[in-house]
């Protein structure tokens, strides 16, 4: 069989978009997993980096490299790639995938002809510029890494049609869509009461995402509305968590949830009425966003609300799925959420129903095995 290594800085095991990527792959060659944590369900083999080597050059000596701007050493710089070099030495793939822009360098240098798959997972020149001295450091560095190694891969690949533009627009490159859809569940909407709107929100727990603004619009809208949050504690010790469940203190309507595993999302969310997620557009990346929980929601059979984030109101509106805020306000949502008639909510929930198969990843699935089948047949 073909040889595949799957290269990610992520816990792979946790991580949904490469675990289905893997999935893929493994029904079409064996396949190598490098990345953090555990061995990921369908991989052959697993080559673990250890937790506490840091996928960006953040030693003393690479962050030098980083401020001098001498991006061809700032390359294999990153302690996590050095570990990645030494324990690929010596052996051979049939094609190499590289997760995100962190990474290009190394699916490159250790490819040794092979083609190489570049899987973008968002607009990597603005991953996280809230931070200045990754705005300082690390933007000019992935800008490097997209500039030099997105023409030189076999293929490439991101989430959404406007993230898709932008690595045209200034790298052109024009890759391919594999959005961060879910497999396709045999779920029916559940039924709607004429006198309660059950809403839902399920995710990370991060302070940019301004959820908030959800708890405050539902507690200024009546008693018809409830709104239940499966959250899993950002990387800030729960912190921000902790001053959502302060701020819904009072209001038995908000209720906080355990999280669930992402594969029965699904299936938990089934027995809401409609999903909501509002996000601020602080940055392009949040701009653009297309997120997992999106197609949560489809899979459940939920009708959806957003705000007017480019690429989920293009598939709201595309599909008829819900409604979407004029804007990012509490009163914008309290509007929205405000329109949401019994009836009204019956439509979205068809919608999903009807939308399912075609935002399912099925439809994803597809894409990858267009892009990787021809390269794999090139090597045999």
């Amino acid at each position: 069989m073909p040889r595949i290594l799957c290269i990610s800085l992520s816990p792979i095991e946790r991580d949904a978009r490469v675990l289905r990527q893997v999935g893929v792959l493994a029904q079409l060659g064996s396949v190598t997993t490098l990345g953090y944590g555990g061995h990921p369900q369908g991989a052959t083999e697993h080559i673990a980096v250890p937790r506490e080597l840091t996928s960006l050059p953040q030693t003393v000596g690479g962050v030098a490299t980083l401020a001098l701007r001498q991006w061809r050493r700032a390359e294999l710089a990153a302690p996590a790639i050095r570990f990645a070099l030494d324990a690929l030495r010596g052996q051979r793939f049939d094609l190499v995938v590289a997760n995100d822009a962190r990474v290009l360098a190394l699916a490159h240098a250790v490819a040794g002809g092979a083609p190489v798959w570049a899987d973008l997972h968002e607009w990597a020149p603005e991953e996280r510029t809230h931070v200045l001295s990754w705005r300082l450091l690390v933007a000019p560095l992935m800008r490097h890494l997209c500039a030099r190694y997105l023409p030189l891969s076999a293929v490439t690949s991101t989430v959404c049609l406007s993230i898709a533009e932008l690595y045209e627009r200034d790298f052109g490159v024009r890759p391919a869509v594999v959005r961060n859809s879910n497999p396709w569940q045999p779920l029916e909407a559940t039924p709607v009461a004429d006198d309660a709107v059950r809403l839902v929100h399920s995710g990370a727990a991060v302070h940019g995402r301004s959820l908030e603004t959800m708890i405050d619009a539902v507690r200024a809208l009546d008693d018809r509305f409830s709104l239940d949050l499966f959250l899993v504690p950002g990387g800030d010790g729960g912190a921000y968590q902790r001053s959502l469940e302060q701020r819904a203190a009072g209001c038995d309507r908000i209720r906080f949830r355990e999280p669930v595993a992402p594969a029965a999302l699904p299936v938990t969310l089934n027995g809401y009425d409609v999903g909501v997620f509002v996000i601020p557009p602080t940055h392009t990346n949040a701009r653009l966003t297309l997120p997992n929980k999106f197609f949560d929601f489809v899979q459940a059979r939920l009708g959806i609300v957003v705000g007017p984030t480019v690429e989920m109101q293009r598939l709201v509106e595309q599909h008829r799925l819900g409604v979407v805020a004029e804007g990012f306000a509490v009163d914008d949502v309290v509007r929205a959420l405000g329109s949401l008639t019994p009836d009204a909510v019956r439509t979205f929930k068809a919608a999903s129903t009807a939308a399912a198969r075609e935002l399912s990843f099925e439809t994803d699935a597809a894409v990858i095995r267009e892009l990787v089948a021809p390269l794999l047949a090139g090597r045999a």
